[in-house]
């Protein structure tokens, strides 16, 4: 059985999360530098089996299309081409840094902590989307 993968994907950094081999939990899993998204998920898939990648999809409040839609389109049209093996779902992402952000402080992270280690909430919003999309399945 193949995991679940989601990417929040960013300008500078992206946040990745994966599921447990029963596709129940959304972990946090990594951090990454956006332009070495694609050597790090190659990398990953040889040695762990996925079958499903999960976007988060970016949006205004309102519904309408962000300055990320199109990035995030792009990188869904990229990722076919090069794994055309895993099926492909974009999950609305509205308020999940804001939910990542919350969950943190929940946790007793300090904020020095949250301010210096952003990558933590990038990975912390790729579990929430994830989840998200655990719970619509």
């Amino acid at each position: 059985m193949g995991r679940i993968l989601a990417i929040d994907l960013g300008t500078k950094r992206t946040g990745i999360a994966v599921t447990d081999t029963l596709k129940m939990l959304a972990n946090p899993l990594e951090m990454v530098e956006t332009p070495k998204l694609i050597d790090f998920l190659t990398s990953y898939f040889k040695k762990e089996e996925v079958e499903t990648i999960v976007l988060g999809y970016p949006r205004h409040l309102d519904g309408n299309p962000n300055e990320m839609t199109p990035k995030v389109i792009s990188l869904k049209e990229r990722l076919s081409k090069l794994f055309p093996d895993k099926k492909l779902v974009l999950v609305d992402e509205r308020f999940t840094s804001k939910m990542a952000m919350q969950t943190m402080i929940a946790m007793g992270s300090k904020k020095k902590d949250r301010i210096e280690k952003a990558g933590n909430l990038d990975k912390v919003s790729a579990a929430i989307i994830l989840q998200s999309y655990l719970e619509q399945i």
